[in-house]
């Protein structure tokens, strides 16, 4: 392996001011994480991507991407400090032992693939390299009471951006070295190099590779990212439908949550008829058949098969157009079981599925007054709608 990408998102830093910490904050449909990883999995001289979170955040780190790619390895848990993060991130890839590796701020959404290329660049020169700005703003010491004590002068000061890019093995002794000194002072790698006595070159960095701090940044970069996304993608609606009869059974799957009942659902897999509909209506959406075609129920390898499979898998195809999810709505037509206790494990399960906030999931349910065969409690149907962005393409 040539070159790994190592991204820092185990922080909790809460000056953004949101509970959920800013690597996940909601961009649009996209999220500060995803973006910064988008980053570098389509970045061709990039061959593996590794994340580092935080212990508890496996289910924010699945809803917050929405990408698929064979570069992004399955993230690991950091520790109680950024460097502590870094140093078993590093661990992770020791095993694949790649030659160089490019660590990176998660806050950092809008790296432009330039100033990757300039940090490998500078790699075949030096052991180290750190994409920077000049210090351009008169500097100011303070007194210790908020009044100036000193001018500083900025000549040849500069502000360090990421990924800062290294030599692995060279980075990954100087975090261990590190580690056995007790030394957990160093604010970024390129210190850790330094005290290792590596030469650390400097590269141009760019205004654009900020990074995301207060809640005016992340507004901020949500307004440049959905600006973006309304030049270059186009939305797509699609709509689903199902009904599954009942038959004998205890209990029922409906949007992902089983549910206890007198009945279960009748199907060739669980019969989860929400997300059967909500698997058509994505695939609706992106014009690309239906779950009957996709998943035929004469084929013997999908009877009782979970439905998450099939709606994860219509999910990937949206991705694999670049597309992303914006928002779902599922309506349940039924007499019974009730809905309502359910629905937020409802809104949940689908939302982990589909690798989206909750909050973009909608779970409805409604009676037919005793109309028809869901008046008469002979099944379930439900309707289900989707909203995808898709890139133009130039011959639209």
């Amino acid at each position: 392996m040539r070159t790994a990408a190592l991204i820092v998102a185990a922080g909790r830093g809460t000056r953004a001011g949101s509970e959920t910490p800013k690597q996940y904050a909601r961009l649009g449909a996209t999220s500060v994480l995803q973006e910064a990883v988008r980053a570098f999995t389509s970045h061709t001289a990039v061959d593996r991507v590794q994340v580092v979170i935080h212990a508890d955040d496996a289910v924010p780190y699945e809803q917050s991407l929405s990408l698929s790619s064979d570069k992004l390895a399955r993230p690991v848990a950091g520790g109680a400090s950024r460097q502590a993060s870094v140093r078993l991130g590093l661990e992770a890839l020791a095993a694949e032992a790649p030659e160089r590796v490019l660590i990176h701020d998660a806050a950092r959404p809008f790296v432009p693939a330039a100033v990757i290329d300039r940090v490998l660049a500078a790699l075949d020169t030096h052991p180290g390299a750190v994409p920077a700005l000049t210090v351009a703003d008169t500097l100011k010491r303070d007194s210790g009471s908020r009044t100036i004590a000193a001018t500083v002068p900025r000549d040849g000061l500069w502000r360090a951006q990421t990924p800062q890019g290294f030599r692995f093995p060279d980075i990954l002794s100087a975090h261990r070295n590190a580690l056995r000194a007790a030394r957990d002072d160093f604010t970024d790698d390129a210190a850790i190099a330094e005290w290792a006595g590596l030469s650390v070159a400097l590269v141009e960095g760019a205004a654009q590779n900020i990074k995301l701090t207060t809640a005016e940044d992340v507004a901020e970069a949500r307004h440049r990212i959905e600006t973006t996304m309304t030049v270059s993608f186009e939305p797509r609606t699609g709509t689903g439908f199902d009904v599954h009869r009942f038959t004998a059974g205890s209990s029922v799957w409906l949007c992902g949550v089983e549910i206890p009942h007198s009945h279960a659902l009748e199907g060739h897999s669980d019969a989860d008829v929400g997300l059967h509909a909500l698997t058509d209506a994505l695939l609706g959406a992106i014009g690309d058949g239906d779950i009957g075609q996709h998943f035929p129920p004469s084929d013997p390898k999908w009877k009782g098969a979970a439905s998450h499979l099939f709606l994860a898998d219509a999910a990937r195809r949206v991705r694999e157009r670049g597309g992303r999810i914006t928002n779902v709505d599922v309506t349940l037509l039924c007499e019974t079981p009730r809905v309502s206790p359910h629905r937020p494990a409802m809104q949940a399960r689908i939302a982990q599925i589909l690798r989206i906030a909750p909050d973009r999931v909608g779970i409805k349910a409604t009676t037919t007054e005793g109309l028809g065969f869901t008046g008469r409690r002979e099944g379930i149907a439900a309707m289900a709608s989707a909203l995808v962005l898709l890139p133009f393409s130039l011959g639209d």
